[in-house]
Parts: C-alpha cells; structure tokens; sequence
C-alpha cells in the first residue's frame, strides 16, 4: 500500500481493539510535544505515539520511519484517550508549500528554542488523508482531522508555537484546518512554475512518476478545475502534467488568500526566500506572532545544510544546480511554460500570489 496515505499498522491491535494502551503518566504524553502523534489508525480509531526528541527531529529529513526508523512498541491511545486529557497547547501554524520550494529548509528553520518548534510533513497528517482519501464521510474526516491538529499543537517544552510543514498532499484539507484553528496562520511557500518545472525535470524519471501520482490524487480531492476532460491527461507530457499539479495548487492557494486575507495568510516564493533566508524567517515569525527572535537569521544552521542529504549546501549550489537543468531541458521547459501560462490566464489563476510576506 501507499506509503503516502498509511493504511494498515503491522502492531497493536487485535480484533479491531486497543490493547497496548499507555496507562501511566499519560498526562507527560498529553502535554509533551516530544511525544510525537506519528500515526493514525483507522482500524481501532486510536493514535500511535512515539517519543522524538529535538535533535531527532532536526536530523530527520521527514517524520516517517524512512527517516525516523520503525518504532516496534508505540505507545497507542484510543482517539478518544488522547483528546480528552490534554491541557496544554501551543499556537499551531501552518507552512503550506508547492513541493520543491526550500519548504523542508524553511521549517527547519523554526527550531527556535524557547519560541518555536519546526513539524516536518509528519506522516500522521497523511494517515488523514488516507482516510479522506479511501472515502470515510466528511464528519468523520473532520472529527479526526480536528484530533490530529490537536494532537500535533502540543509544545516542545516551554515554547510558544508549533510550525508545522505538511506534505503537499494534505493541501485540500488546509482550508478546513485553518477554518477549523481561528488563531492559526500559514506562510504559503511556493516555487514560480518555471523553478518547478525545472526542478521536476533535473530529479529524473521518479520525479515526473511522482507529478503524475501527485495529480491522480489532486483529481481525487476535487481541487482540479482547469478545463480538461479526464482523457486529456494521457495526451499530456510528463512537465505538462507535472504543470497541470502546480496549476491546481496555485489556484488553491490563491482562493485561500481571498477567504482568509493578509492577517492569516502570507505568501513567500522560493527565490525570495533562497536569497534572504534569515529575513525571511524573521518576518514570518513576525507573521505568526512570535516577535522577533535572535535565532531567526542567516547564521540559523538550517540554511547552510542541505535539507534533503545533508552536507554544505549554499545558495549559490542551488543556482548552479538549476543552471545546469536548464541547459539540458530548457527547451521543453519554455514550450510548457507557454502553454501552462495559457492555461492558468483561461482559469484566472495569478502566477504570482497576493499578500506577499514583507521584509
């Protein structure tokens, strides 16, 4: 099954019922953000917990057992164990992202101690969409999806906020969690279309693969309105489609900022971004009511690093990176902007999005 949408837990749960359930010291795992809400499991409706310390995360890529190894004893607590004790959350705010912008860099750099913590795509935000996804009703779904950002707004000792960076699979449901959390608010992070395509077209076959599962699902969600008929994606390359994605997110992110307004939504694009990281996350720091902090700079350890594989990794690699991928692919790339640009000027889909974060 997919790894995306976690499905089916292999521990735990015997004919349908709970049976490891933590039954001392809950109120430490209710109010303790190192106790990470990992996994959803819709079989028995209870929450997989696993204990993640700081530096476990900032040394995980992502919060999946690819990244964080497989935890063979969870502590499990029923859905509703875990929601009726807590008494202690932080602000949560949201990184709401295009995929291949610097989002992963961007969110490490809330790790700001005493101040904030930075949720990289935590796969337990997938185990809900998977639920969405495999159609359980709406109610349901919102019930659950309250649960999990409940459960992900618990603070890392005494800070103030949660940041959390879903993946871009959760982005049909980032209207409901902000509706659903009045106080939260979100940076939207996207890269311009011409920096995606390039992106999609550099990381190879896997890359374009994962466009085309990335739409399949967007389809699913409902939230791609462009235009076509169905059969009019198999007529379309691999950079078309891959274009088709980044236009139904654009259009998302876009309505969102009409319904929410500048007060709850900022926007940022990857190359404002890459060119002034520390500036940057200052003002969204700044946007998310943390105030200014001393760790919010250019010196934050987080924009040297690669995000991905580790290791020195500066702006100015990402631009020869990008150099040498338009080199090799800038022709398609300029035939598919052209047409994407059509498109999204037929679907009154801005390129560029309103409410600018400022610095």
């Amino acid at each position: 099954r997919s790894r995306s949408y976690g499905e089916c837990l292999p521990f735990t749960v015997r004919n349908g019922k709970v049976h490891e359930v933590m039954t001392h010291k809950n109120s430490e795992i209710w109010n303790d953000g190192a106790w990470l809400a990992h996994r959803y499991d819709a079989s028995a409706d209870a929450f997989h917990m696993r204990h993640v310390s700081r530096s476990a995360h900032n040394n995980a890529t992502f919060l999946t057992d690819e990244y964080l190894g497989v935890e063979p004893s969870p502590m499990v607590l029923s859905r509703r164990e875990a929601t009726t004790g807590r008494t202690n959350d932080a602000s949560l705010h949201f990184i709401l992202h295009s995929a291949f912008c610097a989002s992963t860099m961007f969110a490490n750099g809330f790790d700001l101690p005493g101040l904030s913590m930075g949720l990289k795509e935590p796969v337990f935000l997938n185990d809900i969409v998977g639920f969405r996804r495999r159609g359980a009703p709406p109610t349901a779904v919102g019930e659950r999806l309250r649960d999990a950002l409940d459960m992900l707004a618990r603070p890392f000792g005494d800070d103030l906020a949660v940041v959390v960076k879903p993946s871009n699979v959760f982005n049909a449901l980032a209207p409901a969690s902000l509706a659903m959390r009045p106080t939260s608010k979100a940076i939207i992070l996207y890269a311009p279309l011409s920096v995606f395509l390039l992106s999609v077209a550099r990381k190879g076959l896997w890359c374009r693969l994962w466009c085309r599962e990335l739409l399949e699902g967007q389809i699913g969600d409902g939230i791609v309105d462009l235009g076509f008929e169905p059969g009019d994606f198999f007529r379309q390359t691999d950079l078309q489609v891959a274009a088709v994605g980044w236009l139904a997110q654009q259009k998302l992110f876009h309505d969102m900022t009409l319904k929410f307004g500048a007060e709850r939504i900022a926007t940022l694009d990857s190359e404002r971004l890459t060119a002034n990281p520390g500036k940057a996350l200052s003002a969204a720091s700044s946007h998310f009511g943390l105030g200014e902090h001393a760790g919010a700079n250019d010196a934050h350890p987080a924009f040297g690093t690669h995000s991905k594989f580790g290791g020195s990794f500066r702006t100015e690699d990402r631009r020869a990176e990008y150099a040498l991928a338009q080199t090799a692919h800038g022709d398609e790339i300029e035939k598919v902007l052209i047409w994407a640009k059509a498109v999204a000027q037929s679907a009154n889909i801005p390129l560029t999005l309103e409410h600018a974060l400022r610095f």
